[in-house]
């Protein structure tokens, strides 16, 4: 007990009712905060440590590749739920016309599916800053006479995504053309329209130009007749109202990425090796892939289960290489599917290079031992990227351009900036400075550009025949007898 009539024991009462109340009014706050309602949308989210996105299912946006989720909006997104702190989840609605619903009733917490940020839908959402510049252009088969005006479309068979920007666009132009028709797909993605269109099932559809870069490879036959309209500019979605604390959290996101460069990068990691098309090129590829790949997919097979690798990545470095020749010889005596130099060959301990199982072999412990050499710094995607250009150009000649780059005040681990210092290596003012002197630097950017290409169309293939789309009707020859291994 305490003893009230003494000094000690009033010292004690004091400091008894001080520590009560220090307990009172920290477990008041306790309860205050534990309580305590988000205000704001972005502290909601964060409280949850879940962003809702809506995005739909393309290229250029988001789609399970052979590891897992990928796409623009899908690194994008990420970027940002990184910045945030936050992971995310993905709603896909059925169809294109759903998307803006689900923002506006707020399923969802913004929408990135590579949507124009049209005057008609910023009165329904809030667009947050553009991350791209595309173009809506009209889509027709190659070989048939190519459209020259709007005027042409009347009477033709077009369709297009229903809910889409396009919608409006073409609405404007019957304004000027009343007999214009077309059909609005809610069930059906841009995919199967230039599917139709490729295989003269449609006369003409419309598709976002950053689109077609992409699909184009896996539609050799498809071709652009003209754009409509101004350019546009895609961004972000978010809900209308007096909270904007998602949106502003973009704004500050979007300034900071395009300050270091990494919106740059990305960009680059989706479309930088899809820009430069060659119709011939990808025609006579996909024509390979039925009659030359069949029976070397066993062989790239074996190699990409010894040790780790894609075996479509192994066969699109050897279509590059050899165009899947195995008795390939170039002038200066690479020789076999993988095209090994002698010296190579030897310290591979690869006793015949035309033989294809020693070849493959040999080629992916040669690109291995090549990435395994890079700095720890580079990570992947890039790695490969780096390990590619140097089994085309040597190591030496990529790590001058690495260090060409930071001289340069470019990110040396990144592809998208390395790649536009290569060429620098053929220049004299630039290949004095390095180490291992002149190189034809332009050759490995194309080296890469080409493979990644080749390695996505193989990816692509894989999946329509998962999807149980035809491949055999009528499609040009090139995609006849498709592998089923595929």
């Amino acid at each position: 007990m305490i003893d009230l009539k003494t000094r000690r024991g009033r010292r004690q009462l004091i400091w008894f009712i001080e520590v009560t109340l220090f307990i009172l009014l920290m477990s008041a706050t306790l309860l205050y905060v534990l309580s305590r309602t988000p205000d704001t949308l972005l502290e909601r989210i964060k409280a949850s440590g879940t962003l809702v996105v809506g995005t739909r299912n393309g290229p250029t946006t988001y789609y399970q590749g052979p590891d897992g989720p990928t796409g623009f909006e899908y690194d994008l997104v990420n970027a940002f739920a990184n910045y945030l702190g936050v992971k995310v989840r993905w709603v896909l609605p059925d169809n294109f016309s759903d998307l803006m619903p689900m923002v506006e009733t707020g399923r969802v917490d913004m929408l990135a599916a590579g949507i124009p940020a049209t005057p008609t839908d910023a009165t329904r959402v809030r667009f947050g800053p553009p991350y791209q510049t595309i173009k809506e252009e009209l889509i027709y088969r190659a070989g048939e006479p190519r459209p020259k005006s709007p005027a042409e479309l009347v009477g033709k068979r077009i369709a297009i995504v229903a809910g889409s920007s396009f919608v409006t666009t073409l609405t404007q132009l019957q304004k000027k053309y009343p007999k214009l028709n077309w059909q609005a797909e809610s069930d059906t993605d841009i995919e199967e329209l230039l599917y139709q269109v490729a295989t003269g099932k449609l006369d003409y559809t419309l598709d976002d130009s950053n689109d077609v870069t992409l699909n184009r490879r896996f539609y050799p036959q498809i071709a652009v007749a003209f754009s409509i309209g101004k350019p546009q500019e895609l961004a972000w979605a978010f809900r209308r109202g007096d909270d904007a604390s998602l949106y502003d959290a973009a704004v500050r996101f979007f300034a900071i990425i395009r300050k270091n460069g990494r919106l740059h990068r990305i960009t680059e990691r989706y479309y930088g090796h899809a820009r430069s098309f060659d119709y011939v090129g990808t025609f006579t590829f996909m024509k390979h892939v039925a009659q030359r790949l069949p029976p070397l997919i066993p062989l790239f097979k074996q190699a990409a289960k010894k040790y780790g690798v894609s075996w479509r990545l192994l066969a699109a470095i050897s279509y590059q290489e050899s165009h899947w020749n195995p008795d390939a010889t170039s002038p200066t005596g690479v020789r076999g599917l993988m095209m090994l130099t002698r010296p190579t060959a030897e310290h591979l301990n690869i006793a015949d290079r035309l033989n294809p199982l020693q070849s493959i072999m040999g080629g992916t412990r040669y690109l291995l031992k090549l990435r395994k050499e890079l700095p720890a710094s580079i990570k992947e995607p890039d790695r490969t990227w780096f390990a590619l250009a140097a089994y085309n150009i040597g190591l030496g000649h990529v790590m001058d351009a690495r260090r060409l780059a930071a001289k340069l005040g470019k990110n040396p681990n990144s592809w998208a900036d390395v790649k536009l210092i290569l060429p620098l290596l053929s220049q004299r003012r630039w290949y004095r400075q390095t180490v291992f002197g002149y190189a034809r630097g332009r050759e490995p950017v194309e080296y890469v550009q080409n493979i990644r290409s080749y390695f996505d169309i193989l990816i692509w293939l894989r999946d329509h025949k998962q999807n149980g789309q035809n491949l055999n009707t009528p499609l040009p020859s090139s995609l006849l007898n498709t592998p089923p291994s595929l």
